[in-house]
């Protein structure tokens, strides 16, 4: 097995060993497991960025293919999650964010899409690839969120002695850090919109008008969602449905639209396979 197969596989298993030292901690109240958890996290995370280096970086420039693109927004989700559990203290998103990592890890290892080298790059690129990127990451924290205030409030109403709900923090304080990751995330968005709109000259030959489309619809729920919650004190269910509904958007503008295009149609946002991307 070459190196990159060996830390691929590795990366995998201590993200899948982080995911269950959390799960394990949390069902059962253990924090000696839950503090495992976490460093096994970060370990996983520094094994995830050798593997990015390996995968994406080439003689010619960078690698931006499909699963290489994902597998580096995973990285980013990771890394922002346990950089904001450092002052939150809140680690169960790692029990649904480490093994999505894991999984996206040896998609990357296990299948060989065709190159997509990034060549050189403008400054409006620069800064629209890493908005883009960094504002799926936070509003992918968010959809974690989300999904942890439906848990905790099902636990609510379905009153029984459960001690798992000693190691959350309150559901107004889930709900809170929800919602500002929402914010920032939608601001990012909105600038990588912006730059995307000043570098792309034509949606419709580049292929990219569906996930235009899709991402100001994603940018208009989120922003919805945040008004929802500024005038009418949105919370529970009903902010839970929307930023899920939000996130999917998002995921189908960011990634639905180039699986599509890379791994079934082998085209590309700008033409041949191997040709600059976005």
């Amino acid at each position: 097995m070459s190196v990159l197969s060996i830390l691929s596989l590795l990366t995998g298993l201590v993200y899948l060993a982080a995911g269950t030292c959390l799960a394990l901690g949390f069902f059962h109240t253990r924090a000696t497991l839950r503090r495992l958890g976490a460093v096994l996290g970060v370990l996983a995370m520094l094994l995830h960025a050798a593997v990015l280096w390996l995968s994406m970086a080439t003689p010619l420039g960078w690698d931006v293919n499909f699963l290489n693109s994902l597998s580096l927004a995973a990285w980013v989700i990771v890394l922002v999650m346990l950089l904001g559990s450092i002052r939150m203290r809140n680690l169960e998103a790692g029990i649904i964010a480490f093994p999505g990592a894991a999984l996206v890890v040896w998609l990357q290892w296990l299948t060989a899409p065709s190159p997509m080298i990034l060549g050189r790059w403008s400054a409006m690129l620069e800064v629209h690839v890493f908005s883009s990127l960094l504002a799926y990451s936070l509003l992918s924290i968010a959809a974690i969120n989300a999904i942890l205030v439906a848990i905790q409030d099902y636990m609510l109403r379905h009153p029984r002695p459960l001690r798992q709900l000693e190691l959350l923090p309150p559901l107004s304080t889930i709900e809170t850090i929800m919602f500002r990751l929402i914010l920032s995330g939608w601001l990012i968005l909105s600038l990588s919109l912006l730059t995307g709109l000043v570098y792309v000259d034509d949606l419709m030959a580049q292929h990219l008008a569906h996930k235009t489309v899709l991402s100001i619809l994603s940018w208009l729920l989120f922003g919805l969602l945040l008004g929802g919650r500024w005038w009418f004190g949105w919370r529970g269910r009903r902010a839970v449905n929307w930023a899920l509904a939000a996130m999917i958007a998002l995921a189908l503008a960011y990634f639905g639209s180039r699986l599509v295009l890379e791994l079934i149609l082998d085209r590309s946002w700008s033409g041949p396979a191997q040709s600059l991307i976005h």
